[in-house]
């Protein structure tokens, strides 16, 4: 029993950090109809920004953790909303009227840009950098049960950033302009809702979360490397899948279920580790067989 707890609780911790990242998908996709697959990519550049930001600052501000934790935190998010804004400018906007096979590809482009990028102009960035120890160590301890502190303040950014979020589009005006857009931007447009503006916006609060995931991500690890997007990006995008694309509360679910299954796949079922991949697939297949809007999604309504 107290390793079925265990495990239960890192698919939580596992499921914060992918409910973060698939939020920039499922908001990106509910406003332009755009998955963007370079959004793991966001998430990485982010905790490599954090590793910067730590390392260009004087050595007496590297031991205090008060101060060097939320540095890192302002140092990777605004990495990631620089790249994000410049993605979004120069290769989204552009294609915004075209066919969704070019930006598709466009969004693959960006990937892998990215991460060359990382590869050829950040130091070392061929091998896995260790990250500053600037966390809270320890654990908390609940009976068998250990969680460390890294792990209790994931779990509290990520489901306090989504009820922030869920409360924001819901009750302020912006929100509502990203929820006119995302139902009918033609429309939203004549109602004097600047649709450049929230596709800016919608990216911006997407890399926010993600820069947040980035640097958590590194502090609960201690180490990065360049494929971290493009894996967490696979889970994070499973995730969104499944809870509904285009909901941020089924994205939220969507990742801690797929937290969960690896997790506990890991343990119990055959073959380990090296088929969570797999079982995490089954049901996304399971679950799209027999509802394909996914588990909060909503069907598609097809206009006359």
């Amino acid at each position: 029993m107290s390793v079925l707890l265990q495990q239960l609780v890192n698919g939580i911790m596992q499921g914060s950090l992918i409910a973060l990242i698939a939020l920039g998908y499922t908001m990106v996709y509910g406003i332009i109809q755009l998955i963007n697959f370079a959004h793991g990519e966001v998430f990485m550049v982010a905790s490599y920004g954090g590793l910067a930001t730590f390392t260009l600052l004087p050595d007496d501000l590297k031991k205090s953790p008060a101060v060097a934790l939320p540095l890192m935190f302002v140092g990777g998010i605004a990495v990631a909303v620089l790249v994000a804004v410049i993605m979004e400018r120069f290769a989204y906007r552009p294609l915004r009227n075209a066919p969704r096979l070019a930006p598709l590809i466009t969004a693959l482009g960006v990937s892998v840009f990215l991460q060359e990028a990382v590869r050829v102009w950040y130091p070392n960035a061929t091998s896995n950098l260790p990250y500053p120890k600037v966390f809270p160590e320890g654990n908390l301890s609940l009976g068998a049960v250990n969680v460390p502190w890294t792990g209790v303040l994931l779990i509290v950014l990520s489901v306090g950033l989504s009820i922030l979020l869920q409360t924001y589009i819901n009750r302020s005006r912006m929100g509502r302009a990203m929820r006119a857009t995302a139902q009918d931007p033609d429309t939203a447009k004549l109602m004097g809702v600047n649709p450049d503006r929230v596709i800016v916006l919608t990216f911006v609060f997407g890399a926010v979360l993600a820069g947040v995931a980035g640097v958590m991500f590194g502090g609960f690890l201690s180490n990065i490397n360049i494929d971290m997007g493009f894996q967490n990006g696979i889970f994070a995008f499973t995730a969104a899948v499944l809870g509904g694309v285009g909901s941020i509360r089924g994205a939220v679910i969507g990742a801690f279920i797929i937290g969960l299954i690896k997790t506990l796949a890991g343990q119990y079922m055959p073959g380990g580790t090296q088929y969570d991949y797999v079982w995490i697939f089954v049901v996304l297949i399971l679950v799209l067989v027999f509802r394909p809007q996914g588990l909060f999604g909503e069907p598609e309504r097809v206009r006359a």
